[in-house]
């Protein structure tokens, strides 16, 4: 078994999200006592977000590759930077390392475009969905995203940062999500993508009015498949 390397604490109550999942999916497939052989390093997120607010993606980039190499020297054979939105800084990150660094987009657009969804609606922080990275990948990648209004972004990246990353779960927040999913799907949205790791936290992509996403999920499910050996390919983040 290949060992996966995750880059977390962005924030960690996503970050105990992947560790959960990676383990379930190696035992599912395994059995037994079976779990995953993993590294992780988990960052003071207040920084990070300190970086994020002041728009020093130079500095942001710099840190996580340095984890990432650390990461590699540790022994990992794979690197996941467990967060949409500081796959801002995937390229730099990547520079840093020999190994793959799974991405995230690639992932989920490969999941959507099998299901034959082709204009998703995507919700994350307001950084992912306002910076072009993301849109701009997966538009290459062959789909034509959709990201609500100025103030439905607002809305959705206060969910995430002011509640899902303290660990508050509001259902008057999740009926605000199912508001803007419905505005959306009224604009020909087809599917939607959890596009911030903590958004599985409050919303259920097989309880959506449209089929559902969760990038978390595509994500780890990605990394113990390259840790079984059910894929080699390091992933090009040009």
């Amino acid at each position: 078994m290949r060992t996966i390397g995750l880059i977390g604490g962005m924030s960690f109550e996503s970050s105990a999200v992947y560790y959960r999942l990676i383990n379930e999916m190696v035992r599912d497939r395994l059995g037994g006592f079976a779990s995953a052989e993993l590294l992780m390093h988990s960052v003071n997120f207040e920084e990070i977000v300190a970086m994020q607010k002041a728009g020093d993606w130079a500095a942001a980039g710099k840190r996580l590759g340095d984890v990432a190499a650390r990461l590699q020297s540790a022994g990992a054979d794979c690197v996941l930077i467990c967060t949409n939105t500081m796959h801002l800084v995937a390229g730099p990150v990547a520079e840093r390392i020999t190994v793959p660094l799974i991405h995230i987009i690639d992932e989920t657009a490969d999941a959507l475009k099998q299901a034959g969804c082709r204009r998703p609606l995507l919700l994350a922080t307001r950084y992912t969905m306002e910076h072009g990275f993301y849109t701009d990948r997966a538009r290459s990648l062959g789909l034509d995203i959709m990201v609500p209004d100025q103030e439905d972004r607002t809305t959705v990246h206060d969910i995430i940062f002011n509640e899902l990353c303290a660990g508050q779960i509001l259902d008057r927040s999740r009926d605000k999500l199912f508001e803007i999913i419905e505005r959306e799907r009224a604009r020909g949205a087809d599917s939607i993508i959890l596009g911030c790791t903590e958004i599985c936290l409050i919303l259920d992509p097989d309880h959506l009015p449209l089929p559902g996403f969760d990038t978390t999920k595509i994500h780890a499910n990605a990394a113990v498949d390259f840790a079984l050996g059910n894929r080699t390919q390091r992933k090009s983040i040009a």
